[in-house]
């Protein structure tokens, strides 16, 4: 059986440190046989890579690689909580927050970019959430958030 983190290494990606909190709260917090992550950015070296809302001065294409880089370092806080990322057994719900341009509606499209990316290290499927905002911290595109099952 292949594991996540073998599945993760086959798209070519590994695990980032766990992005340091930009308010007072901790990235993810265990609860029975679930971990809920705090919302993360995209947010790579602690640098926020994009800024703006999704349909003005950000593309939607964009926002969507954005939303893999924010499902990823939501895995990154889960995996620290369960103690590895093989220590998950799936992932459960995701919530993808898009800051839209009022005339913006292909959030769940966005969205796809930490669906998909989860979906491939996890072998299935979860519930979602596409919500589109006017505004995140920071300025960022996105916000990912997300429960897992360990």
């Amino acid at each position: 059986m292949i594991t996540p983190s073998e599945r993760l290494a086959t798209l070519g990606l590994e695990l980032p440190p766990v992005a340091a909190p930009v308010a007072a709260y901790i990235p993810a917090v265990r609860v029975g046989d679930l971990i809920w992550t705090s919302g993360q950015l995209p947010v790579r070296d602690g640098k926020l890579l994009e800024t703006g809302a999704v349909g003005g001065n950000t593309s939607p294409e964009v926002a969507y690689e954005m939303a893999k880089v924010a499902a990823l370092n939501a895995l990154a806080a889960a995996a620290s909580v369960a103690g590895e990322l093989d220590a998950i057994k799936r992932v459960v719900k995701v919530v993808v927050f898009v800051a839209s341009d009022p005339a913006f509606v292909g959030q769940p499209q966005v969205a796809n970019g930490a669906s998909e990316l989860l979906g491939a290290v996890f072998d299935s499927a979860h519930a979602r959430s596409a919500v589109g905002v006017a505004v995140l911290p920071l300025d960022a595109p996105v916000e990912v958030e997300i429960v897992v099952e360990v």
